[in-house]
């Protein structure tokens, strides 16, 4: 293998780890969106059990869902209502 060959190799195999290092923080990434939405998602349920402004603003998300999976993903579900006693 020439010095070119050899060089040319190294190149891409510099690009190649550089793309999946790329990939890999873009999933971390993606992963740690995901953790974020469900942490708030599941604050803002259980404040809804407690405090009915939070259920207004449930109320007021769901209506603007615009896809049929994610409708379906609510079917059935009620949200908590806060205890009145």
């Amino acid at each position: 293998m020439t010095p070119i060959e050899k060089a040319k190799q190294q190149v891409e195999q510099a690009k190649a780890r550089y793309q999946a290092l790329l990939a890999r923080q873009s999933a971390e990434e993606r992963k740690l969106d995901t953790r974020r939405k469900a942490i708030l998602g599941g604050l803002l349920i259980d404040a809804a059990g407690k405090d009915e402004r939070f259920g207004r603003i449930i109320d007021e998300l769901r209506e603007r869902i615009t896809r049929d999976h994610d409708h379906k993903a609510f079917e059935g579900w009620q949200k908590p209502e806060p205890d009145r006693s």
